[in-house]
């Protein structure tokens, strides 16, 4: 599946500054808000172009006319092209957010509920409930975000300005493709800037070629029947090698030396020369005893996190081609088999936080006069100019607006804020 960003994360992470692994010493441009489209000439000239390719791909003319006909451009996703998160967010701010206690919770709970269907599709597909899920938890927080931007609007645009418009024309056509089969309704047809939409975020393309009717009605529906969502999701990573039964990978502890340019996904070379070197299980436990091809992984260098990926990782991270993406769905899929998270820390002196300690640090914003809304776990545009106050308050540099754990710990220090005193009376 080609590259984006999910329609949960974008929530999340809406005005969240946009950074490489060091934070800035100011504060990141904002990503703008969904804007309201306006006509544009180049745009409608565009779509007239489309008109004659849609037509030669079996598009009539009347349903193109119908699909297109209140299309204006919305200029504002071209910004986002550039600022996907998987690959300008630091690694711990990422998995802070995504495989944080709430959505392991959350994730659990769906495994129960939804038991007798994911025993289903694991037999049909052969990949655990728990990966499925963590699919599932990512792309849309179990449904709860499909992402707001109309996904005609946004295709459409995407197929007419900025680069990669031929990627996106293809996507824009499969789009009225899928439309004009009854797949899916143009009514309330939202998803993510990039055009990823439903339970578990396909792009159009991947929606035609991989989306399975599990549920018997004759369609296949991926924004309302969770058993083709969560079907499609087990067939995507079997048609991209998953192995039954087997690993995504292991954390890892490294032998004092370790070369790290021996490093990377596609650096594979059999099991047994990486043990060999001394790379063990962090819990002690034995790495399988055979010479299946692996890969070390040091995605913040060899003092954070290492891990050993197996044939499966590649399958997740074929889904969305980013390593903090993957990380996300297998640490977050390990959790939810009741695993407790990493051993090793992330090389920081400011961990991320996850939604509950989000929501802790908009409530002491609050407490102190900010006017940032609802503590909703959202970090937002109002968000991060509060904390941006109190980081200056405090000396806490850099003041970036970055919602960390030393600011949450220096507020929290603080004890709730002392009223000043009322001013005497006459």
């Amino acid at each position: 599946m080609t590259p984006h960003a999910s329609a949960f994360w974008l929530a999340l992470m809406v005005a969240t500054p946009v950074v490489a692994q060091t934070p800035p010493a100011a504060p990141a441009p904002i990503v703008p808000p969904v804007a309201v489209p306006v006509a544009d000439p180049a745009f409608t000239t565009c779509i007239t172009t489309l008109r004659g390719v849609a037509e030669k791909q079996g598009v009539t003319t009347a349903n193109f006319n119908t699909y297109t006909k209140d299309l204006a451009a919305d200029m504002s996703v071209l910004d986002l092209l550039d600022a996907q998160p998987e690959f300008t967010t630091p690694l711990w701010d990422y998995l802070a957010a995504l495989v944080d206690d709430q959505r392991v919770a959350d994730g659990q709970a769906m495994l129960t509920t939804h038991a007798e269907l994911l025993g289903r599709v694991s037999q049909a597909y052969g990949v655990d409930p728990a990966t499925v899920v963590a699919v599932w938890g990512v792309e849309s927080d179990y449904g709860r975000v499909f992402g707001k931007r109309p996904l005609l609007v946004s295709l459409s645009t995407l197929s007419c300005f900025g680069r990669r418009q031929a990627f996106f024309r293809g996507e824009f056509l499969t789009t009225l493709k899928l439309l004009q089969a009854g797949d899916v309704r143009a009514e309330g047809l939202n998803g993510s800037w990039a055009g990823a939409f439903g339970h578990t975020q396909f792009m159009p393309s991947t929606y035609e070629r991989i989306a399975v009717d599990f549920d018997g009605d004759g369609r296949r529906n991926l924004i309302d029947s969770i058993p083709d969502a969560l079907a499609s999701t087990a067939n995507y990573l079997v048609k991209s090698g998953w192995r039954t039964g087997e690993p995504w990978g292991y954390e890892v502890k490294l032998p004092a030396g370790f070369d790290i340019a021996q490093a990377g996904r596609t650096n594979r070379k059999p099991l047994s020369q990486w043990l060999a070197q001394g790379i063990v299980r962090i819990d002690g436990q034995p790495l399988p005893p055979d010479d299946r091809n692996a890969a070390v992984l040091v995605p913040t260098g060899v003092a954070g996190p290492a891990f050993v990926v197996f044939k499966n990782y590649d399958a997740i991270y074929s889904y969305n081609a980013a390593e903090s993406y993957a990380l996300a769905i297998a640490l977050l899929a390990d959790r939810l088999r009741g695993g407790t998270g990493l051993v090793t820390p992330w090389p920081t002196d400011d961990p991320g936080l996850g939604r509950p300690e989000r929501r802790a640090l908009q409530t002491l914003l609050l407490a102190r006069g900010h006017a940032i809304g609802t503590p909703d776990g959202m970090i937002g545009t109002q968000t991060r100019r509060a904390i941006v106050l109190e980081q200056q308050r405090l000396g806490l540099l850099p003041a970036d607006g970055r919602a960390g754990t030393k600011i949450l710990a220096a507020l929290r220090a603080e004890g709730p804020p002392v009223a000043p005193p009322e001013p005497p009376r006459p």
